[in-house]
């Protein structure tokens, strides 16, 4: 059930922690303001259709999500409950209306899809959604055409955008690539249509291999990819010319020497997913195992670094 909650800008953190405490995962904000948002912000395939009627005239809503159960009207009670108390605290709550709403779980499977767009991401590379028609721009672009469904990765995320950039950079034909933390595959088949002659695609959730395979069929690659559940590099033998990994730094210092064993020398281990407070340790460790680190890019919060054996 949605429970949608009409108060101010002040009371959003509070109301929002109150959420919180009863469940809720996350919380939605819909704010009046967010409809004048400048179009600069939509890089990276960020497309913002918002619909005036959604939002209040006055005030802000907060929205959160809570599983039907046994628990859920007392927790609703609770809720509305702690935001009233908030004015002992002398939080200007507003209107304080409180609206629950039923949604159904065919809704989520698909109203994402609206705001997900062809985007190009490098100078070769456009992803575009399955559903959608899209014609190439120029003779040498190449098309991802993708459908993450329940896997992690639509390729417009900056992490993925270092990635990919970089595997344009450093894949050559020919080469063998492992992807490590494939989620919807986007790695994978871009190494793929670079020119990589055999890509090896490990995830631990089977969800994700899955989805590889399955993004990996319309992009003619599926003979090239090979897409296993696998923990990291666990168990893993065969070399590789290129090892990319677009996951947090905190998993990819688990196994920076597998990597390092893995890769032909002069081969290259393309790491994203890291965030700036992370990028000196990923450094550290990476130079420990015998790696040379030759690019570092940033992108947001985000960093990349490529290192070679």
């Amino acid at each position: 059930m949605e429970i949608r909650i009409h108060t101010t800008q002040e009371a959003i953190e509070p109301v929002s922690n109150i959420l919180h405490e009863h469940g809720a995962n996350g919380v939605v904000i819909e704010d009046p303001a967010d409809l004048f948002i400048k179009e600069d912000v939509t890089l990276y395939g960020t497309i913002y259709e918002l619909d005036p009627n959604q939002y209040p005239k006055e005030g802000v809503y907060v929205k959160a999500y809570l599983p039907v159960n046994e628990t859920f009207d007392d927790n609703v009670q609770r809720i509305k409950d702690g935001v009233t108390a908030l004015q002992s605290f002398d939080i200007d709550i507003g209107k304080n209306d409180v609206e629950i709403t039923e949604i159904f779980e065919e809704d989520w499977a698909n109203e994402w899809k609206k705001y997900y767009k062809p985007v190009q991401i490098s100078d070769k590379i456009t992803i575009v959604p399955t559903w959608e028609d899209y014609k190439k721009k120029r003779e040498d672009e190449i098309i991802i055409e993708l459908d993450p469904g329940m896997a992690f990765g639509t390729g417009t995320h900056p992490t993925t955008v270092l990635s990919v950039r970089a595997l344009e950079k450093y894949v050559e034909k020919g080469d063998r690539v492992i992807d490590v933390g494939s989620g919807s595959g986007v790695l994978s088949i871009a190494s793929a249509l670079l020119g990589a002659e055999k890509v090896n695609a490990y995830d631990l959730d089977e969800i994700a291999v899955k989805s590889t395979e399955n993004n990996a069929k319309p992009n003619k690659v599926n003979h090239i990819v090979t897409a296993s559940q696998n923990n990291l590099l666990t168990g893993v033998q065969h070399k590789a010319n290129v090892i990319v990994a677009n996951i947090l730094a905190e998993i990819i210092l688990k196994f920076v020497s597998d990597a390092y064993n893995l890769l032909e020398y002069g081969g290259y281990f393309i790491t994203s997913g890291i965030i700036k407070a992370k990028e000196d340790e990923v450094k550290a460790e990476l130079i420990n195992c015998g790696f040379t680190i030759i690019d570092v890019n940033i992108m947001e919060d985000w960093v990349s670094i490529v290192a070679e054996k």
